[in-house]
């Protein structure tokens, strides 16, 4: 497990050596969102019973720093190393695709949650929150950012520049975040969004999440977990077989 624990603390230290840009920044731009919508209508929008706007409006700013980030990790560092040309220095090495892809997960899990652990740590400065179901909490944040960083890993296969991973985060990762409740509760949809929200597999991470902390939640978070293990699953066979393959690697 050599070439495992190496490749992911260079993935690990890739990140945290830019820390100012890849954990600083979204921490500071969640807390915008939050001075900025808590603020404009903290007064005026009630989601649930007993729970206030900004208490609302904080899981979900934590759990869409989390799935954001850990895209970005391994989407990011895969096609830099491909426009670069230094891939060829981890297939060379006798790293198994299982261990390739574990390394890149799990430091992708790692950024994620360190980000999502700072807007949490920053924004309860502002807003009192309690944890009604801290387990519900760590299972939604550690399947949500694996997830993603194995949808990060795909995208930086499938892509051969910088400019399609752009376009599949701008139109991909951002719309799927924004409209998956991070603002708002589905109830206060029309039934037709409602129906296409419940498409949404983002919408079960943040749900999920915002349950640990409320107690309730907008679908049945035993459902939510589902829907999330088995997104998880055949993301993993498919990335598992695009790198057992050489899809893009090996050319």
């Amino acid at each position: 497990m050599g070439g495992f624990t190496t490749l992911l603390y260079k993935e690990v230290l890739r990140f945290w050596k830019v820390s100012f840009q890849t954990v600083a920044a979204p921490v500071l731009t969640a807390l915008l969102y939050l001075v900025v919508f808590a603020y404009a209508l903290g007064d005026r929008v009630r989601m649930f019973e007993g729970v206030s706007y900004a208490q609302f409006l904080v899981p979900g700013l934590v759990m869409m720093s989390v799935l954001q980030n850990a895209f970005a990790n391994g989407s990011s560092s895969l096609i830099q190393s491909k426009i670069s040309g230094n891939l060829v220095f981890m297939l060379l090495p006798p790293i198994s695709y299982l261990e390739f892809f574990g390394a890149y997960v799990l430091a992708s899990m790692c950024r994620g949650l360190v980000v999502g652990a700072g807007v949490l740590a920053v924004t309860v400065w502002f807003v009192d929150l309690q944890l009604a179901a801290p387990a519900w909490v760590f299972a939604f944040a550690l399947l949500g950012s694996a997830l993603l960083g194995a949808l990060g890993l795909v995208a930086g296969i499938w892509a051969e520049k910088f400019d399609q991973i752009a376009a599949f985060q701008n139109f991909v990762i951002l719309p799927l975040t924004f409209l998956s409740g991070v603002f708002y509760s589905i109830r206060s949809l029309p039934e037709v969004w409602q129906t296409v929200t419940h498409l949404n597999p983002f919408f079960y991470m943040i749900d999920g999440f915002r349950y640990g902390f409320f107690g309730v939640s907008d679908a049945s978070p035993f459902a939510s977990l589902v829907v999330v293990a088995v997104s998880l699953l055949l993301l993993s066979g498919a990335c598992l077989l695009m790198l057992r393959s050489g899809y893009k690697l090996r050319q």
